[in-house]
């Protein structure tokens, strides 16, 4: 009759032991995973002071640093929303639309509702001339604030003011000068 229990108990502990050992190795797998992160909304002291220095030459009127600085500060950290928010504005005040609607869309890709990325493309939009893709982001924003908010009025100003005259004028017209005759065309200065 002993017999028979040892060999029960050994019969369920080979059956039962791998098992348990694999459930245990996944739970200390998965727990000690997070102990050495950092949380998403933790950003890196260096990139934080970067985007400040970024700031402070985007106001002074000096892009070159800003965009230096600004750079750094992603590289830094590549989760910090607010320096790709800023290299987007950097890029706007160069008159670099497409480049600051590519920094908008990684702002978008970390928090897709950031309304200053979202106000800050819906600009680049316009500025670029794709006025009614600017109006589904303004549709989009005020989607996301219940209320007026300051992206929403600024993007709205920026719609109701309308692309930069270069840009009107290339779109005016759709007729393309006949051969050798490309230089009589009045330019946009």
């Amino acid at each position: 009759m002993l017999e028979g229990a040892a060999k029960s108990v050994s019969e369920s502990l080979m059956r039962f032991l791998p098992v348990a050992a694999a459930a245990s190795l996944a739970l200390l797998t998965v727990s000690s995973a997070g102990v050495g992160q950092r949380p998403d909304d933790q950003i890196k002291p260096m990139s934080l002071a970067k985007m400040r220095q970024g700031e402070t030459a985007l106001a002074a009127g000096n892009y070159e640093a800003a965009n230096d600085a600004l750079e750094a500060a992603v590289v830094a950290d590549p989760k910090n929303r607010a320096a790709f928010v800023a290299l987007g504005k950097v890029a706007q005040a160069q008159k670099l639309p497409g480049k600051s609607i590519r920094y908008y869309k990684d702002a978008l890709l970390l928090d897709p509702n950031d309304l200053a990325a979202l106000g800050g493309e819906g600009s680049a939009l316009v500025q670029r001339g794709a006025v009614n893709r600017a109006k589904d982001v303004l549709a989009r924003i005020k989607t996301l604030c219940k209320m007026e908010c300051p992206p929403a009025t600024q993007l709205a100003a920026d719609i109701a003011k309308g692309p930069p005259p270069a840009i009107q004028t290339a779109q005016a017209t759709d007729k393309v000068p006949p051969k050798g005759q490309e230089a009589a065309t009045s330019k946009p200065q």
